[in-house]
């Protein structure tokens, strides 16, 4: 798998990473909405630089220009309900392409340190041929990345597939490059070195989907 890290080069981007963790201003949750957004628009224009191009003639009023424009062959899926904003972003960025939408969640049965994913609600077109991008804010342990693609599977074989977050643990980054093959793609912002006991990351920014949408009520 190729990774692509954009903290290892200091950018503007550096910015946004660093509200999102400020535990005073991710407070503020249309702000931290609109900076994962912002991340997600950095992390397309970066990814688009590896996409498919075309050569394309574009009629003005006053002559013809020539230019190269990606092929409109773009699956957008993100995991709900954290994967939102981040979808925003992407789509400010791919506005033609298609959307998918699934829910993975954590279960916690009678061990709260361990859990299993699962995956409920799926709507997506198909997946034959195209270029797949799956989103998901918080990369900590993989699993949810992994049971995800799982799931998508039946839609049909995407020609070739980009994985975006904003903050990894490096023990997930390893997992699903074991998982996914040499043609996946893994564009991140941050990948911080360890998770905790629950699986969080560690020194991430708390749960991504709460502070987005506020508390949910655990089952």
């Amino acid at each position: 798998m190729h990774i692509h890290n954009l903290s290892e080069t200091p950018s503007i981007l550096n910015s946004f990473i660093s509200e999102i963790r400020d535990e005073i201003i991710q407070k503020d949750s249309m702000r931290f909405r609109r900076n994962i957004e912002r991340i997600g628009e950095i992390l397309g224009y970066e990814l688009s630089k590896s996409l498919n191009f075309e050569a394309l003639q574009i009629k003005t009023p006053l002559g013809v220009s020539n230019t190269v424009l990606h092929k409109k062959d773009i699956v957008l899926c993100s995991i709900l309900r954290a994967g939102v904003p981040l979808h925003s972003g992407l789509l400010n960025y791919f506005d033609a392409a298609e959307n998918a939408f699934i829910s993975a969640y954590r279960q916690h049965k009678h061990d709260p340190e361990s859990f299993e994913i699962i995956v409920e609600y799926l709507a997506c077109p198909s997946l034959e041929n195209k270029t797949l991008i799956l989103a998901d804010p918080m990369l900590a342990t993989g699993q949810s990345m992994v049971a995800t693609y799982e799931a998508l599977k039946p839609f049909g074989m995407p020609k070739k597939v980009h994985l975006v977050s904003v903050i990894g643990a490096q023990k997930g980054v390893d997992y699903i490059s074991e998982v996914f093959g040499l043609n996946t793609h893994l564009w991140i912002a941050a990948i911080d070195d360890t998770l905790n006991d629950k699986g969080y990351i560690i020194p991430g920014l708390g749960d991504a989907g709460d502070l987005a949408f506020g508390n949910k009520l655990q089952q």
